[in-house]
């Protein structure tokens, strides 16, 4: 065991038993959560921005199924098992921040009681789907040939195609939420377009993970280049889908004043355009994650004013239960890949089949 594994082991440590705590003596104790900021630390960067940099198995499902980039098949399973591990991180913040969470599971059972104009029940059910759905695709790298994993392998292009779609509308959702907060959102963060720049930012921040944990492991990084490039086009199609929304509301003049609002914006636009004067993937990488994860945070926290006198900064123990679960992702991360075929890929025949059934059927040409 490295020095560094037991540091995260450490940290992870401390964590759980700040959360065991946080069970003990309650929320108002242990947070500094408000009635004018009941979404705090947890939420802004354990689950808004932490869902998005484990939208990797999303961003290389897309690009190897459904356009058919049959070459990145060896990203798949390291793709899928960081956002495994990403949400599963994400699934416990909100457990932890909810006041009552051992009434979580009636959420997808009482559906009788739903109200269908949720963007919040969305969220929890397709989070909730979508862990299950993640596991379930990584379990024929963990399991050895059975009927199960046979069982798993004639059902997986279902299991793919919710994989696709779940994180396409839960991260949507995650914009349309703070739609909800009204005047409450700073102008220069406050737009109907919200859900479209989430999901854009989802599939940016994914594309950049990918990049940064390959070249952090050495593995398959002479695919990195093009991931990379469709990283930077989602980065600057996302500063020019924003500035133009901007300028079309008549809003862009507010980012010229270099008050706290103004600087933090400029500083996200230029996070994202570096990477394009970028050569280095994994620094571009870098840089298009802190963007997205910025953006992310300053739309849930920072641009959010619920009104004079409501102050929020982070208790010790928010943020040491934030460090804890992202060390615990991390070693975790780090034990299932020495133990399981993860870094190697999706096996080529595995790939293949499931390849083919995205695929059209072809066309039967009459002859005449």
């Amino acid at each position: 065991m490295s020095r560094n594994f037991k540091i995260l082991l450490l940290l992870a440590a401390i964590g759980i038993m700040l959360i065991i705590r946080r069970f003990a003596i309650g929320l108002g104790a242990s947070t500094a959560l408000s009635d004018g900021y009941p979404l705090g630390l947890w939420i802004a960067l354990d689950v808004v921005v932490g869902t998005a940099l484990a939208c990797g198995g999303y961003a290389v499902a897309l690009l190897v199924y459904i356009f058919n980039r049959g070459q990145y098949h060896p990203l798949v399973r390291p793709a899928i098992l960081t956002s495994a591990l990403g949400y599963s991180m994400a699934g416990l913040s909100v457990a932890i921040d909810l006041g009552r969470p051992w009434n979580m599971w009636k959420i997808p059972l009482y559906f009788r009681n739903w109200n269908l104009n949720s963007a919040l029940l969305e969220v929890a059910l397709c989070i909730m789907a979508y862990v299950c759905v993640l596991w379930i695709e990584l379990t024929p790298a963990m399991l050895k040939p059975s009927r199960i994993t046979r069982f798993l392998d004639r059902i997986l292009v279902w299991i793919i195609a919710l994989g696709m779609l779940l994180p396409t509308m839960h991260q949507s959702s995650l914009g349309s939420l703070m739609l909800l907060a009204g005047p409450k959102l700073h102008p220069l963060w406050n737009t109907p377009l919200l859900p479209l720049l989430f999901l854009i930012t989802c599939l940016a921040m994914g594309y950049a993970m990918v990049v940064f944990e390959s070249a952090i492991s050495r593995r398959h990084t002479a695919l990195l280049a093009v991931l990379q490039k469709i990283a930077v086009f989602a980065g600057i199609a996302f500063v020019a889908l924003r500035l133009i929304d901007l300028a079309l509301r008549s809003r862009l003049s507010i980012a010229m004043h270099l008050d706290l609002y103004g600087i933090i914006f400029w500083i996200e636009i230029v996070l994202w355009l570096m990477p394009a004067m970028i050569a280095n993937p994994f620094r571009g990488a870098m840089c298009i994650a802190l963007a997205g994860g910025l953006y992310r945070f300053d739309t849930f926290l920072v641009a959010f004013q619920p009104g004079p006198g409501w102050h929020y900064f982070p208790s010790v123990s928010e943020m040491f239960i934030s460090i804890g679960l992202i060390a615990l992702e991390i070693a975790i991360y780090i034990a299932l890949v020495k133990r399981f075929p993860i870094l190697g890929g999706m096996p080529a025949q595995e790939h293949s089949r499931v390849a083919q059934a995205f695929q059209p059927a072809p066309r039967h040409q009459e002859t005449t």
